[in-house]
């Protein structure tokens, strides 16, 4: 038998993607004004998120703008990320705008199953997708599961028969009574959602005869309608897929629709930080020390101001039943033989213990041993929540189906009504476990294997671990982290799983390779101590330091009476719109290079309020009890949409820029929806940053530089296991910097803010000889505080009237920010302060940021506007353009002519 040969991953093409990425980037094409319809997002429980948008208008490419459409899709994307949630958007969407009423979910294991169940036809579960009412043009929509599908199926009705792959087979190849054969396939057409996909290639792969069955009968159900108008369609979804092996990818090549890796995910902030702790330790200790840091991370969220139940789970990872059974006798006995003198000798231990090295741990060390006098009640509630009625072990000797109950009680862990902290488990939760408040897994070592397989099922596991929880704080969920740049590493405790494993180099070897083959950012939870960044001596002689201040303008209290109207957020509404088709005119005013393409302007007349009540339709910020949160003032929806101080929708006209050959007649509905959309996005940010209480004023202070400008601490993000995002991302990394006009001794900053310091330095020489008193480069960073100052005080804040592009005066953005630098010049007749802002983002992003380049420019065109407290007039206070990768904006051009070089 021939060895499937191996090409590397990254190299491989995906044609559909690379042509759905090209006609979203193509002005001609059609594809680039489709708008997911409202219905989708309107009867979902979960608002999809953009990189579930992107895959849903690949989706959508493949069947309106390929011929023949496509019938066989993969959708390659990371655990965690909402596949399901993408599947019942799917089935919404293949219902009513291609009318399949007949769906096949399936998948190789019947826990995944049955969490499927509760995702897409229970409607009492706290999983489940869809609204309560599903509702498309008026019509009620009825979800029904069935085993068989009806013959003549009845209107408004989707019909969803969940079934293992096993048995799909089964019932195809072996004919039994009341089951699914061939002919029912062939009756009336069939989504297949396939779930866990890779296990369907296993002919494919040529691995086990037996399975070969599953992907056989998997394609005889895809082709049973083949010589049919309206043939079955079926829809891959895999998390794991090894493109790596020539056979796979001369499979799928041309069938991958969307790809949303896993290092994705977490560069994204849709998941927690992974940490590994390594450890030589016992069984029993490496138990003790799991549940000392779960009670811990319990007790910190609500020292933290988390609000609802947060309630931390263990799981208990091992080789077999039998060991899984022994290792739960082993943990109930160590809870309820708990005393506070032996718990005190452990910890003591634990912290000499040669190569222990957890800073978590160390946070929860220090925490009991701080708490001594009220130990023995901590350890009554650690015998409560950890009592063996609050532990359970989710085995069975079938290996299969999961004991009565035990399913309901894993797939309803985050419920307040559900007590379990701890699960004992084998591999049968690698798949399909989709619980969000799992903080730590814990390798059992007995017999445990250390192959390549061993260690895949491991970074599998972890990568399922790292869902994020969107815990409440004052009220509000998040999902995506919130404390990535924390300094104290407590918070990040709530945003991070750890995964207890031994400290053997070989088997460690192995794991981290498993782990960086999922592109799986990983780090060991070691004692990262931050860095000192400490201010030069030779700075701290200079009169500069002992005498000098930096200036920033004060602010004033904002009543909600002042937020009357849209332009107190800072947006800049206008009866005349004026768009580019398919762009924010914002994003393309300040792209660095413009396509070279002839336009012109025109009127669209078929324009109406009906476009926008659609838009705000379908984006859930303009829910009137949200939006009544940032907009206090408004009575109603009819008022927002039509009042004169927000939308007023009846008397709006929209200019579109179109290239010059463009036909008005060309511009779809669809088109015109997806620009409103887009408008009102940009609007949704501005509304969250532009309900400030406090607004800037033009009065200007100065703060001592000797008090603000001190030794600080920072942490270098520490990954080992990252491959694709260390390439995608800016790394963070410590710098020693000898040249005095840098005022610290190194710079902990990412690659573009190093690019700007090496700019600014090239300039010094020239700037010397112009400004003798001082040439200095301030890092403002964010993690500089001392604790009898505040450094909100150092923040920049918007001023002063604004006019459009028409001639008409608009308010302001009220929030702050502090730029990352400050160039500061000195000679005997003028003091220069010059606000820098490194900007490495793009899109969107980097559209949503651009009130602070606003803030940047309006400074300097607006010098002679600001009033210092201490009336001083050799203060030159200015700004500059964001600083973009390679000078794209031409920053240092800009700060050439402020100051005449």
């Amino acid at each position: 038998m021939t060895k499937s040969k191996k090409m590397p991953n990254n190299i491989r093409k995906f044609p559909l993607i690379e042509q759905a990425d090209a006609a979203e980037k193509n002005l001609f094409s059609q594809h680039q004004g489709y708008v997911i319809p409202d219905y989708i997002n309107r009867n979902l429980r979960h608002t999809l998120r953009y990189y579930q948008d992107e895959a849903f208008r690949n989706y959508h490419y493949t069947q309106s703008h390929i011929t023949p459409n496509l019938q066989h899709a993969l959708f390659n994307m990371a655990t965690g990320s909402g596949k399901t949630d993408l599947m019942a958007g799917l089935i919404l969407y293949l219902f009513q705008e291609h009318k399949y009423q007949n769906f096949l979910f399936t998948v190789n294991t019947n826990s995944v199953l049955m969490k499927t169940k509760d995702n897409l036809v229970n409607q009492t579960s706290g999983k489940y997708l869809f609204q309560e009412n599903i509702e498309i043009e008026g019509k009620r929509i009825h979800i029904r599961q069935v085993e068989r599908f009806p013959r003549v199926p009845q209107n408004n009705i989707i019909y969803i028969k969940l079934s293992s792959v096993q048995k799909v087979s089964d019932d195809l190849f072996v004919l039994k009574e009341n089951t699914m054969g061939l002919t029912d396939y062939e009756n009336n057409p069939v989504v297949i959602l396939a779930d866990e996909a890779h296990h369907y290639s296993a002919s494919t792969k040529a691995e086990k005869e037996a399975e070969n069955t599953w992907e056989s009968a998997i394609n005889k159900i895809l082709t049973a309608r083949d010589n049919q108008e309206k043939k079955n369609i079926l829809l891959e979804f895999t998390a794991t897929v090894d493109f790596d092996k020539d056979t796979i990818y001369n499979k799928y090549r041309d069938k991958v629709v969307y790809r949303y890796p896993l290092n994705k995910l977490m560069d994204d902030k849709y998941s927690k930080q992974v940490k590994r702790i390594e450890t030589s330790t016992s069984e029993e200790e490496k138990m003790l020390n799991v549940v000392l840091l779960s009670q811990f991370r319990k007790y910190l969220a609500y020292a933290e101001g988390v609000t609802g139940t947060f309630k931390p789970v263990i799981m208990f990872k091992s080789p077999k039943v039998s060991i899984s059974l022994e290792a739960t006798k082993v943990f109930n006995d160590l809870i309820a033989n708990l005393n506070a003198s032996e718990l005190l000798t452990f910890i003591k231990r634990q912290q000499t213990l040669p190569g222990n090295e957890s800073s978590a741990l160390e946070l929860a060390y220090n925490f009991y041993l701080q708490n001594e006098d009220g130990l023995a009640k901590i350890i009554r509630e650690i015998k409560h929540d950890f009592d063996p009625r609050n532990v359970l072990n989710a085995n069975d000797t079938s290996g299969n189906m999961l004991e009565k109950g035990q399913y309901e009680a894993l797939n309803t862990l985050e419920s307040p009504n559900n007590l379990y902290r701890v699960v004992f488990a084998v591999a049968k939760l690698t798949e399909g476990w989709d619980v969000l408040n799992l903080y730590d897994i814990v390798r059992i070592e007995k017999e445990a294997a250390t192959n390549k397989n061993a260690t895949m099922v491991e970074a599998q596991l972890i990568g399922r671990g790292a869902r994020y929880y969107p815990f409440e704080i004052e009220g509000r969920k998040s999902y995506q982290r919130r404390y990535d740049n924390d300094l104290s590493n407590k918070q990040l405790l709530l945003e991070t799983l750890h995964y207890h494993t031994m400290s053997e180099p070989q088997y460690l070897k192995q794991l981290i390779g498993s782990l960086k083959q999922m592109d799986l950012p990983t780090g060991q939870d070691k004692k990262n101590s931050p860095i000192e960044v400490k201010v030069k001596h030779s700075f701290k002689r200079t009169d500069t330091y002992k005498t000098g201040r930096i200036y920033y303008n004060l602010t004033e209290k904002v009543s909600d009476e002042w937020f009357d109207s849209i332009g107190k957020y800072g947006i800049d509404h206008r009866l005349e719109i004026s768009r580019r088709l398919n762009y924010g005119s914002r994003e393309v005013a300040y792209k660095a290079t413009i396509e070279n393409v002839e336009t012109k302007t025109v009127h669209i007349e078929k324009f109406d309020h009906r476009y926008i009540k659609k838009a705000i339709q379908s984006l859930e910020f303009y829910r009137f009890d949200n939006l009544k949160l940032y907009v206090p003032l408004l009575k109603s929806m009819k008022e927002f949409i039509y009042g004169e101080k927000w939308l007023n929708a009846l008397n709006l006209k929209l200019f579109l820029t179109v290239p010059k050959e463009y036909k008005v007649t060309n511009i779809s509905p669809n088109e015109l929806l997806k620009v409103t959309i887009e408008l009102l996005k940009e609007y949704e940010s501005k509304f969250k940053s532009g309900y400030i209480k406090e607004r800037g004023t033009n009065n200007f202070v100065g703060y001592p530089i000797n008090e603000y400008l001190t030794n600080y601490n920072k942490r270098i993000p520490d990954y080992d296991t990252a491959n694709l995002l260390q390439e995608t991302t800016q790394k963070i990394a410590a710098y020693e910097i000898d040249d005095e006009f840098y005022v610290y001794e190194k710079a902990i900053v990412n690659k573009l803010e190093y690019e700007l310091i090496e700019r600014i330095k090239s300039y010094v020489t020239k700037l010397k000889q112009k400004y003798n008193k001082a040439v200095y480069l301030f890092r403002m960073d964010e993690n500089m505080h001392r604790e009898s100052v505040k450094s909100e005080k150092l923040k920049l804040h918007q001023y002063g009237s604004r006019i459009n592009r028409s001639g008409e005066t608009v308010d302001v953005h009220l929030q702050g920010f502090q730029p990352d630098f400050i160039l500061f010049l000195e000679n005997s007749d003028v003091q220069f302060q010059i606000f820098i802002e490194p900007k490495g983002m793009s899109g969107d992003r980097f559209v949503s940021e651009l009130w602070k380049q606003d803030l940047l420019l309006y400074i300097t065109d607006h010098h002679a506007e600001i009033e210092f407290e201490d009336n001083i007039s050799n203060v030159q206070i200015k700004g500059l353009k964001f600083y973009t990768k390679d000078d794209g904006q031409k920053t240092m051009v800009q700060l050439e002519e402020i100051l005449e070089l």
